[in-house]
């Protein structure tokens, strides 16, 4: 069965779908934007957007029991492909080995205007 997460630490829904979907061991975290949650305002630049999105991922894991320890696989979306170096400077940070697996794709628009989307898979260890 499926069990919807959601938090207040983490920017509301711009459209009809979940934060997070847990089933079983398994949480599906839906792509995140880099919006302040108490602003919803985002930061200038790819290294602040990167670093928001993944606290925002970070905030939404924690209402489902896991940290970015647990993440298997993430896809990142960003605005240019010229973007990647200064992302993977602050995922390479954020994350520790070993690594989740990765898609990073170069996609012609994004939300919002924003640079970076990042979705997640993690796994619960209950």
């Amino acid at each position: 069965m499926k069990e919807e997460v959601q938090t207040k630490n983490a920017p509301q829904a711009i459209g009809p779908y979940s934060h997070a979907i847990a089933v079983g061991d398994l949480v599906f975290v839906s792509g995140q934007l880099p919006s302040n949650p108490m602003t919803g305002r985002m930061p200038d630049g790819i290294t602040a957007q990167t670093t928001q999105t993944i606290e925002n991922i970070k905030s939404i894991l924690a209402d489902a029991g896991c940290t970015l320890n647990d993440v298997v696989k993430t896809t990142v979306y960003l605005a240019e492909m010229s973007l990647f170096g200064e992302m993977n400077d602050v995922y390479a940070k954020e994350f520790t080995a070993p690594f989740p697996a990765r898609s990073a794709v170069a996609v012609k628009e994004l939300p919002k205007q924003a640079l970076v989307e990042i979705d997640v898979t993690a796994v619960r260890n209950r």
